[in-house]
Parts: structure tokens; sequence; C-alpha cells
């Protein structure tokens, strides 16, 4: 009896094994079909970044893109206009999946909303490889977000150097070249700045908000620890001085500044061609009509307090929303956007990669009218370290730029320039506190 007992135990222990065994196997197949469905459910999924993209803009660099790898989603982009603000649309009740925007302005816009989620545990989900991607960007990403991941890289952006080759023929000055230092940048300057025919030519101008979010020594524009404005230092007086004062020694400079009340910048370059060399993000030829322009580019001039880096990357996030629906599906779309297939297409077409793979680097700008160009020189030199941010950044940012037209015409002194920043700029930061805390 004993031993029959024992018999029918065993078998009984055989049997729930496989009956364990097979229902262990049918929930993991089950997972595994609900992950590869999950593509081919019918859903929709909105987007919306603050910088206002235009739909035609984000169609053609992610829309159509997702629309064709997934033909079941429908992809949905708002424009944010003086209407559709994030916070009016968060507060109308309109879902958002995915929000997208620069390292500039990611702090305040998803994570000041307090929309922001932790994508982490999706990312392992979807086995995303993280080593494939510049560890600025995610370091970059880590910080902001307390070493949580609250969104991915799908392109980036740096500052690159430009030059009107006519300018140069013109007055028999030789071509900028690759890791040139601004030192040489600005000897150009001076032989580049005439003014004949009744034209005033500039030698050099950089886009004076991009040099401040993408200057090379990786200051900050407010003290992380402090959260003070980071304005009133040697090193920030050090770009200021090279990029906006040493300029306008060149004589006529710093006089069309003072009656045009302007530094040259992008109209001067492009349109008016009255500017010989100019920094500003590498997308400008890409962005920008240039096919009147007889341009050329170089890396950016290096700093002496920084020889061996280049102005720092710009990347641009892909997020998913707290509130999203459609987390999973979501996390698919950005998985694509940053694959091997998506960003060789990108790159193509003029987006700068994210993923540290040489072969699409290679590729940058390739299927475009400026594959003849010298676009190499974007990978020239290491980035230098994405700056920290802050929550308060977006309020002192303005400030930053506030008086670099009166520094570059003498009409106010640095010292004195930099005391009136640090003044505003840390007041604007309480007054943003204040705000916060209603």
């Amino acid at each position: 009896m004993l031993k029959q007992m024992k018999a029918i135990a065993a078998t009984s222990a055989i049997v729930l094994v496989i009956t364990t065994g097979c229902a262990g196997k049918q929930e993991a197949n089950t997972e595994v079909k609900q992950q590869a469905d999950i593509t081919k459910e019918s859903l929709e999924l909105v987007f919306f970044s603050n910088s206002a993209d235009s739909v035609e803009s984000f169609d053609e660099r992610f829309g159509n893109a997702i629309r064709k790898k997934f033909p079941n989603f429908t992809i949905k982009y708002l424009q944010k206009d003086k209407t559709n603000t994030f916070q009016n649309l968060i507060s109308a009740g309109q879902p958002i999946d995915i929000y997208w925007d620069s390292v500039g302005y990611f702090v305040g816009g998803i994570q000041e909303s307090g929309m922001q989620y932790d994508m982490t545990e999706l990312i392992g989900k979807s086995k995303l490889d993280m080593s494939r991607f510049e560890a600025s960007d995610i370091d970059a990403m880590k910080q902001m977000s307390g070493g949580k991941l609250y969104g991915l890289p799908v392109v980036t952006n740096t500052l690159s150097f430009f030059y009107n080759k006519d300018l140069f023929d013109k007055f028999g000055v030789s071509y900028p070249k690759d890791g040139m230092m601004w030192d040489e940048a600005l000897e150009m300057n001076k032989k580049l700045t005439r003014y004949e025919a009744s034209v005033q030519y500039m030698g050099l101008a950089v886009s004076y908000g991009h040099i401040i979010r993408l200057n090379p020594l990786s200051l900050p524009l407010v003290d992380p620890a402090t959260n003070k404005i980071a304005v009133n230092n040697e090193k920030w007086k050090s770009i200021y001085q090279n990029v906006f004062v040493r300029p306008a020694e060149a004589p006529g400079y710093k006089e069309e500044v003072v009656s045009k009340k302007a530094v040259p910048q992008t109209n001067e370059f492009v349109k008016t061609k009255n500017l010989a060399m100019y920094g500003f993000l590498t997308s400008l030829v890409f962005t920008q009509d240039v096919s009147t322009l007889n341009w050329d580019m170089t890396s950016f001039p290096k700093f002496k307090e920084a020889p061996d880096l280049a102005p720092q990357n710009y990347p641009t996030y892909f997020s998913i929303t707290s509130t999203s629906k459609h987390k999973e599906a979501a996390m698919e779309v950005i998985k694509f956007l940053t694959s091997d297939e998506n960003q060789m297409s990108l790159s193509k077409l003029g987006n700068m990669p994210v993923v540290k793979n040489e072969t699409i680097r290679k590729a940058f700008g390739q299927d475009t009218r400026h594959a003849n160009k010298n676009l190499k020189s974007v990978y020239y030199a290491k980035s230098s370290a994405i700056m920290p941010k802050t929550i308060y950044d977006d309020v002192v940012f303005p400030i930053y730029g506030k008086y670099y037209k009166d520094i570059a015409g003498g009409t106010i002194d640095i010292n004195t320039a930099f005391r009136n920043m640090e003044e505003e700029g840390n007041k604007a930061i309480e007054d943003l506190k204040n705000k916060l805390k209603k």
C-alpha cells in the first residue's frame, strides 16, 4: 500500500511538473506573442516638441520613416504655437505619448511639466544596446534626470565653422583648415574685415546663442551645486573676450556693430554675403538656402583653454511621457529611430547620427547636394562634455545674450556687463523658484 502511495505521489509530481512546465511555456509564449504583436496593434501615437518644428520637418526626419516601419500606428505630430503650448495641451487633456526636444530645452520642457518617465526598464526589456550611443549623450541625460533615463538621443548637432570662398578669393586670403586655433581665425578676421565699394565686410562672427550653449569649456549656465547663475568667472569672460571683444578690434568692425546695433549673424553670411566666416550649428546648410553661396566648412576653431576639444554635442532626445497609454509601442518607435538602419538614413540626409558606428558617420550628408563639401570636419576633434543642465537654464539663457552686442560694440565694459548678468540671473532664478512653489 505504501509503495502504491509513493508511486501515485511520484506520478502526480511528474504530472505537476509537466503541467507547470507547459503552463510556464504557455505564459512565456503568450508574453513573447504580446511583445511581438504590439507593432500590429492599431493605435495612435502623439508627438510634441517645444522646438515648434514644422509638420513637414518632423515628417521628413522622423514621421515618414516611422509610418513606413509601423503601418498599423497612426502617427500624429502636434506643432507648438501660441495656442498649442505643452502646458495648454496637458491642461486640456490632450494625450501626448512622445515628447522630443534638444538638450538645451529638455529640462525646461518635459521635466518642468512633471511628465517625465524613467525609460530604464523599457529599454532593458527591448534589449537595446546602450553601448552604441555616444557616452556623453547618455551621461548628459543621466545628469538631467538624476541617474535615470528620461529620454534617448535620436539625432545630434554641433558647432561648425563656415566660410565664404568668394570673399577669401576677393581679398587674397588662404582658406581656413580643420584643426586651426581661435587665434588663427582672429588673424584671418583682421585681413577680411574691410570697407570696400561702400560695403563693410566682416571677418568672422559666431551665433551667440549656440556658443553659449555649446561652449567647448563645458561651462554651465547655472551652477547645479548652488543654483546660482555661473556667469561671473574668468572662463566665461574668456569665451566672451575671444568671441565678441577680440573680433571687434579689427578696424571697422566695432563701428559696424554700433551702427547696426547688431553683431553679424545668419543673414549676413547667407543672404547679404558680407560676412566671411560664421560659427553656427552644423545643420545650417541643411536648413537654409545656400544655393547662391560659394561656401565650405571646417572644424570649429579650438580655444587654447581646450586645445584638444571641439564644442559640445547638441543631441535631440525622444521621451515617453508618464501619461502615455502606449508606452511599449512608443519604446518600439524610439528603438527603431536609434537603429543602425534609421541612423544611416538620417545621416545620409544631413542629420548627425548619435551612434558611434563609423560607417554611419562617414555617410553624413552623402545623399544631399552638399556631399562634395568638407562634411567630415564635424568629426575632426573629440566633442567636449555636455555641460550640466538645471531647471533654471531657460530663464537665465536670455541674460547670457543680453549684453553681447554692447560688449562687442564697446558701449559697456565686460566686467560691468558680467556684474549685471549675475544680478539679473540670480533674480530670475529666485522668481522661478517662487513660481514653482505655488
